[in-house]
């Protein structure tokens, strides 16, 4: 009688060696001298839990917007080490597409965001948007500077640009909940709220933010 047999891959050491000594630039190292990133998102998919998470780690680094999908599944893993990482992965992938000037600018637009200089993030990403109109990344930060600046209806807009382009993208449905909310429309941000969430369960914000409007809305 056979018995199904698993082989754990070399990738769980090099990750068990990274958990010691937390040398990330050894781990990668390590990684790419075995694992192709097509390899990589088989483990992610289909590996025991802490291959998984040796895995998704990888791709947070080495990956392109090509594993944007295997990533945006493992938000939802079973596991809240795979989860964790995997937020942490698909946010710095998003950061990554495009060409180099590309990337530069998609770089200076959340600097501009993270300084409160909202006008000039916006003008930034009006000039990404019109030079590569796929990249979510930058609809979605110009979503984020429209809000600042009190302008709803176009952030959620982009928002939903953002997320038909990247169906994943939980901080666009998310940050459509926030302007819906601004707007009085609690119905619609609790939609919006709900989407975020089920993309991305460990949202506790979110998740606290439907609980409270599903009591409003109840008459609670």
């Amino acid at each position: 009688m056979k018995r199904d047999f698993y082989q754990r891959p070399m990738l769980v050491e090099y990750y068990e060696q990274y958990l010691i000594d937390q040398n990330i630039d050894t781990y990668l190292r390590a990684a790419t001298s075995r694992y192709m990133n097509s390899t990589l998102e088989r483990i992610l998919s289909c590996g025991d839990r802490m291959a998984r998470r040796s895995a998704v780690l990888a791709l947070g680094r080495l990956a392109d917007y090509r594993s944007n999908r295997v990533l945006g599944c493992a938000l939802i893993d079973s596991d809240r080490g795979v989860r964790t990482l995997a937020e942490t992965a698909i946010r710095s992938l998003w950061m990554r597409v495009g060409t180099p000037a590309q990337r530069h600018q998609l770089s200076l637009i959340v600097e501009h965001i993270d300084e409160k200089e909202f006008e000039q993030a916006a003008r930034h990403a009006d000039q990404l948007i019109q030079d590569a109109p796929w990249i979510a990344e930058a609809w979605c930060q110009r979503g984020k500077a429209y809000f600042h600046l009190g302008n709803y209806e176009a952030a959620i807009r982009d928002c939903l640009q953002a997320l038909e382009i990247n169906a994943y993208h939980f901080t666009a449905a998310s940050l459509m909940g926030q302007a819906y909310l601004l707007q009085s429309d609690p119905v619609a941000a609790l939609e919006s709220f709900r989407r975020a969430l089920r993309l991305n369960p460990s949202m506790e914000e979110v998740r606290a933010q439907v609980i409270h409007l599903q009591r409003s809305l109840k008459g609670e």
